[in-house]
């Protein structure tokens, strides 16, 4: 036999055995893509109903005069976001909301952070430092809030008392409008610099162990190792906090509604509570539907902004 004969007849034997490895391939791949698909079914479902669709739905409901009852569902077109431009009560709620953020924002990572670098140093009763920075965190909103209304109570609260101690007069801090939003601020430091402080801690926790130990054989004291080895270390947890705390603080709604009402005189009325009011107390479904949106797009300009200046920041 020729060799040429041979290698035709090695190749259609390859060729032959090779298709069958190809089918084989394919029907695995098929298979495993269904079942994948079945594993993400529940999901998909779940994120159709509760989140797309409500998406779309409110979109769509921020275009017409929907209200409460159902009634007046006629298109609009931009009527709705023509009007919400310019009232001055959003525009006032939304200054309140950004207000708020710059308050909250600064002190929540910072006392996080000076928390983290206690616990971390080695205070002894570490479980219990532990668990008395992170167990506020776990309240609810409610229950948080309303400790404070009993803290901040003009005539029996504790902050008054303390303070008529050092001889400092005690003040209507929730009623009075120079002293609410601050007050508030103080109430959401305290019930969620847990979290912050967690994240910090299970940061300092990966740094390794040689970094400290290289520095202190070149002379570097605890102060030279924060700011040259501890600081740096923590930069992209910082950027995560940052951006976490100014999400959550810029939906701001139940602690403000629940202490102060968005009172005194509007001076705490977040844009999160026009919206509700506007929907369920004004009855317009379709006017705090485009409000809504309004500020959804404030917030991604906000968290854009932000992740392209973390970035440059990092790249330089």
């Amino acid at each position: 036999m020729s060799s040429a004969t041979l290698g035709v007849r090695t190749g259609r034997a390859r060729t032959g055995t090779a298709a069958p490895e190809r089918d084989v391939a394919a029907a695995r791949r098929s298979r495993d893509t269904r079942i994948g698909w079945a594993f993400v079914a529940p999901f998909g479902v779940l994120f159709a109903m509760f989140l797309l669709w409500p998406l779309l739905h409110g979109l769509w409901l921020s275009f017409t005069g929907e209200s409460i009852t159902g009634a007046g569902g006629a298109f609009l077109g931009l009527d709705n976001y023509a009007e919400a431009l310019s009232d001055p009560i959003m525009w006032r709620a939304m200054l309140n909301t950004v207000w708020f953020t710059v308050l909250s924002t600064v002190p929540l990572v910072l006392v996080g952070l000076v928390m983290a670098l206690l616990v971390f140093q080695g205070l002894p009763g570490q479980w219990l430092w532990r668990l008395s920075f992170f167990m506020p965190f776990l309240l609810a909103s409610t229950v948080a809030a309303q400790f404070w209304i009993w803290m901040y109570n003009p005539q029996l609260g504790l902050v008054n008392a303390l303070l008529g101690v050092v001889g400092i007069e005690g003040q209507a801090w929730l009623q009075d409008t120079r002293f609410a939003m601050a007050a508030v601020v103080v109430e959401t430091l305290w019930w969620t610099v847990g979290f912050n402080f967690l994240l910090y801690l299970t940061a300092l926790q990966n740094i390794p162990e040689q970094q400290y130990e290289a520095s202190a054989l070149d002379g570097a004291g605890r102060w030279r190792q924060l700011w040259a080895i501890t600081l740096p270390q923590l930069g992209p947890t910082t950027v995560l906090i940052v951006l976490l705390q100014v999400l959550a603080s810029l939906k701001v709604f139940d602690q403000i509604y629940i202490m102060t009402q968005g009172g005194p005189g509007g001076v705490t009325r977040p844009v999160v509570q026009h919206i509700f009011e506007s929907g369920f107390t004004g009855y317009r479904f379709g006017y705090a539907s485009a409000i809504a949106y309004v500020f959804f797009a404030v917030i991604v300009i906000i968290a854009v902004a932000q992740l392209r200046f973390t970035t440059r920041r990092d790249h330089a």
